[in-house]
Order: C-alpha cells, then sequence, then structure tokens
C-alpha cells in the first residue's frame, strides 16, 4: 500500500509542472526541477532565520552524539545536530540559527588544541552542523567536540589519512550495513566501537522507512514506549528526520561514530525499498517518488557526516566520489541506486534473459561508470577498494539449470558488470577489492573472469557484509545454504549471523574477519570470528586465514 503523503502543495505544484513539460528523464536532472524541489524544503537563508542565543537551550541539544567522516591528508568532516528533544518535530529548538562552537585537539582532554572555531547550525537543515576542518597533519590521530551554550558534546575520536603518496604499513577498516531499527539491537556497533580501527565503511541500508511501533518492533522494549509518529512508513521530509532521530539515538551507534570516521553510501531503503533512479517500487506518479527523493536525500545529508559537494540539490545528490590512504588503497565509493536502469523482468529472482542481458542496461549511469573507469586508470594504489551497495558475483540460487539471478544485484545488470570488469583490466588493477552489503548475510566471493567457468581466471575478491540488525538473529546455515554454495563454487564462505566486517590491508596482503553475534532481539550479545579470509596481493583468490 502506497503511504499517504504530505509534501507541501507548493512542492507537488513545482513537480507536477515539471512533470507534465519535461519528459520523465530530463525530469529526474532538469535544473529547473532541482531547484523548485530544493527551494520548496528551503535552503538557509531562503526564510531569514534569526539567530537565537545558544546559552537559552536549557536541554541537552547533543542527544544524537557526534560523528566525523571522509578523512583525506589535512582535513576532516565533522558532524552533530542539535536536538534538544529528538523525538518531537523540530526536535525542540526554535525556527533560529543557532552558533555552535567546535574544537578539534590531539588529547581527549583538549590540552592541545589544535584547531577551533564556530559553524552555524541553519534551521533549515534541521540544525545539523557539518564542519569541514582543514589545516590538520596527514595520518593522525585526533579528538573533538561541539559547544552549544553552556552544554558540551561528547569527545568523537577521528583522523586524517596519510598524504596520497606516502608508504602506508596498514591499514584497518571495517565494513557494515543493513540496521532496521525494529529488527533487533545495535549490538554490533557497541562491538565495532571497542574494535581498533582507521576508518568505518557504511554500504548502505542506514535506515528504513518502514513503520516502527511503540515497543521498537523485536526489540521489544517493556521500560519505555515510542511515539506513534515513528509507526508510519516515512514519505516527508519530516518523516525521515525523525526516523534518523530515532536510529541515531541508539547509543551502540552513537558509540560507534564517536569512535571511528564513517566513509557513508546509501542503498535503497534511505528512501524507498528496490527504487530504480526515478522509478518508485509502488505505482506512483513521477512526481510523487521525486518529492519522496528529495525528501529523504535531504534528511541523509542532513544526518550523515559528509562534505559539501554532497549537499543534495532537490532529487538529485552526486554521493560517489573518492579517497586515498597513501598508496596502500583507492577508495572509490559508487552509488547504485540513483542513477540505474530499472530492474528487469518485474524484480525479484528471475531466469536470466536478452532484458537484463541487454547491454545498454546501467547499474552507475554512464558518468558515474567512466569516473570510475578513469580513476582507476589514474590509480597507483595497491589496494583498489570498490564500497557499493549490492551483490557484484554471479549468485545461482540452485545447482541446476533452471537456476535464477537477482534482478536488483549486478546479476540483472550483466553488461554493467562486465564493462567495470573489462575497465579494471584495462587499467592494470591487480588487487580489485569489491566491498559489498544489501543481503544481511555474510558472503566471500572470488570474482572470475567467467563466472560461468569455475576454471577461468580469478580477477578479484568481493567482501559481503552481513547486516547489523536486518533478518533478526539469523542462523549460521540459512535454508538455502547448500544450494547457494553447490550452485556457486567460487563462494567461499557464506554466515547468516548479524555482524560486520573487519579488514586489514597492507602491502603483502589484504585479510578479512567475519565477526558475528549470536543474536540481535535480545541485547547484549558477544562478539566472535565466525571465518577469516586472506588474499595475496598479485595473486587474487581467497584462502583461509
Amino acid at each position: 500500500m502506497t503511504p499517504t503523503s504530505a509534501h507541501a502543495p507548493e512542492l507537488r505544484a513545482a513537480a507536477r509542472h515539471f512533470g507534465r513539460h519535461v519528459d520523465r528523464r530530463r525530469f529526474l536532472t532538469t535544473t529547473g526541477a532541482a531547484a523548485a524541489l530544493a527551494f520548496a524544503v528551503n535552503l538557509p537563508g531562503s526564510a531569514h532565520a534569526a539567530e537565537a542565543d545558544a546559552r537559552r537551550i536549557t536541554e541537552d541539544p547533543f542527544t544524537l552524539g557526534v560523528a566525523s567522516g571522509d578523512p583525506m591528508p589535512t582535513s576532516v568532516l565533522l558532524w552533530t545536530r542539535l536536538a534538544p528533544r529528538p523525538y518531537e518535530p523540530g526536535s525542540g529548538m526554535p525556527f533560529a540559527r543557532v552558533q555552535v562552537g567546535w574544537e578539534v585537539a590531539h588529547d581527549e582532554r583538549f590540552s592541545r588544541i589544535v584547531r577551533r572555531g564556530r559553524a552555524t547550525a541553519h534551521p533549515e537543515f534541521h540544525h545539523s552542523v557539518h564542519v569541514e576542518v582543514s589545516g590538520l597533519g596527514p595520518d593522525r590521530v585526533l579528538y573533538y567536540r561541539f559547544r552549544a551554550g553552556s552544554w558540551i558534546s561528547p569527545v568523537g575520536r577521528t583522523r586524517t589519512a596519510p598524504l596520497e603518496g606516502a608508504r602506508v604499513g596498514e591499514l584497518r577498516l571495517a565494513a557494515v550495513s543493513c540496521q532496521a531499527y525494529h529488527d533487533g539491537y545495535f549490538t554490533a556497533y557497541k562491538h565495532l566501537a571497542d574494535e581498533d580501527l582507521d576508518v568505518v565503511l557504511h554500504l548502505g541500508d542506514y535506515l528504513y522507512e518502514y513503520a516502527v511501533n511503540a515497543t521498537g518492533g523485536a526489540r521489544g522494549y517493556t521500560d519505555r514506549r515510542l511515539p506513534a509518529l515513528f509507526n508510519r512508513e516515512t514519505v516527508t521530509l519530516e518523516d525521515y528526520r525523525l526516523r534518523y532521530a530515532l536510529y541515531k539515538s541508539d547509543p551502540d551507534l552513537r558509540a560507534a561514530h564517536a569512535a571511528h570516521p564513517f566513509v557513508v553510501t546509501w542503498d535503497d531503503h534511505e528512501t524507498e525499498n528496490n527504487y530504480a533512479g526515478g522509478t518508485p517500487e509502488n505505482d506512483v506518479p513521477p512526481e510523487e517518488f521525486l518529492l519522496r527523493r528529495a525528501a529523504a536525500y535531504r534528511a541523509y545529508f542532513e544526518n550523515q557526516p559528509l562534505r559539501r559537494p554532497q549537499r543534495p540539490e532537490g532529487p538529485d545528490m552526486r554521493l560517489y566520489r573518492r579517497l586515498r590512504f597513501g598508496r596502500l588503497a583507492q577508495f572509490d565509493i559508487l552509488d547504485t541506486r540513483q542513477y540505474r536502469s530499472d530492474q528487469a523482468y518485474g524484480d525479484g529472482w528471475q531466469t536470466p534473459g536478452p532484458e537484463s542481458e541487454d547491454p545498454s542496461r546501467t547499474m552507475t549511469g554512464a558518468a558515474q561508470e567512466r569516473w570510475l573507469l578513469d580513476g582507476w586508470q589514474g590509480s597507483r594504489a595497491r589496494w583498489n577498494v570498490l564500497p557499493q551497495q549490492v551483490t557484484f558475483a554471479q549468485r545461482r540460487n540452485v545447482p541446476t539449470p533452471d537456476f535464477k539471478l537477482s534482478m536488483d544485484a549486478w546479476d540483472g545488470y550483466p553488461a554493467s558488470r562486465r564493462r567495470v570488469l573489462d575497465g579494471a583490466r584495462a587499467a592494470g588493477i591487480d588487487n580489485l577489492l569489491v566491498l559489498t552489503g544489501d543481503v544481511h548475510v555474510g558472503y566471500a566471493f572470488d570474482l572470475k573472469e567467467d563466472f560461468d567457468d569455475p576454471a577461468s581466471r580469478t580477477v578479484g575478491t568481493e567482501i559481503v557484509a552481513t547486516s547489523v540488525s536486518s533478518g533478526k538473529d539469523g542462523a549460521d546455515r540459512p535454508a538455502n545454504w547448500n544450494d547457494l554454495t553447490r550452485a556457486n563454487p567460487h563462494l567461499k564462505f557464506y554466515n547468516g549471523r548479524r555482524g560486520y566486517v573487519t579488514l586489514t590491508l597492507t602491502d603483502e596482503r589484504a585479510r578479512a574477519d567475519f565477526r558475528t553475534v549470536s543474536a540481535v532481539t535480545t541485547p547484549g550479545a558477544p562478539v566472535t570470528t565466525a571465518a577469516s579470509f586472506v588474499t595475496e596481493a598479485g595473486d587474487p583468490g581467497l584462502k583461509p586465514a
């Protein structure tokens, strides 16, 4: 059922106008449509908001914690959002600008300050704060905090990246994905916060659009009742903003953000399940979906540690970007939702055929594909890491000739996958490492030159991070474990518990440790290592560690 829309009338009118006068493909990218949508959801200054005195804030405004992201050699992005009452529309803040102080230091006690300054929390951006701190030293661990009036935020720990040409002995990172609040506790984040890491990659489904009832779904709260405003699907900007407040109020998620810098990308649920470009899951008018997409993208930016180039313009937001960690690793962060062709054969698991194998189909869009392949041509990194959303390797559902493939994954876009692999080969990329989320299980794949020929050359590695909570507790061996492992000889590991993956990169090898928890429907489960694998530099192929 399509949820009831409550978008601003002027925004709906603008979208209908552009929907009538611009064809559907151009509607997604037309400057005028984006400008109209952006205007209607307000940019700072559009309403000439007055300035409020931060000293008048009488309740803790840092209820959603702090975060940092996208580390570069001399700068890092710091984030917070002022929300004294996060479960209310407006978060308990006046519609006024507020000045927020920030500090970066070498130590947790802030006795050696590196940088300090002030930033404006704009009501149009829901009093979120994005500070791009520059002039920092490369490859440094740093601490940061914010101040609003007499209130001081929790302390966050972050780091800068090494210089682009620097030799780096080791890089430790984690990959996470899929954290449905209503499916369980974020126990994995509690353990992730205690890991020794340089950076965390979030591969999508940070938020789910589905309703959360008064007892938090599978969390089964007995000590609290969540407000009824969460018990509906997210559609409007206010809906998405409130849902981020619910998620970010979780103490384990706040702890992980405070402990490590995050590099984030989205999948589908931050907007709507399995949407493809401008095509929604449900049969709604195109202007309705673009209104929803604009609201979802706006709220995503407001609540993530993202830099200014990622700020959305209406229903468009450039999320793909590139980060480097010395000579050791280049990260090309993809967006496989915003520009993709619609899923073939109506989506789901289908028999592949002419529609899915059409060479014109794209997972990334032409511009992002060119950006990726051009970036590989210029890469001098030992490891080229591709953080993205959906399963890249071929994944047959049964070991018989009547197998089906997922039309939402790269299997539904094989020509697009072929262009990516051909581009890696043409660029001389010897150590390709694809990082994936989406499927709520842990996989380890060898990437093959020809997936239909198990004896063909191995050209890279795919590590799939299981979900933080989506899918509830899961199982070590899901019901289809035998079918999938027999049908896909390049699949070296399959586990259905919740958790995350840590990866350690050196010049010689990459190591993946699949970290799992036994339960998320009850809090406090311990973390264990379900399996570990290594792939040697220059010799792709997974081996047990």
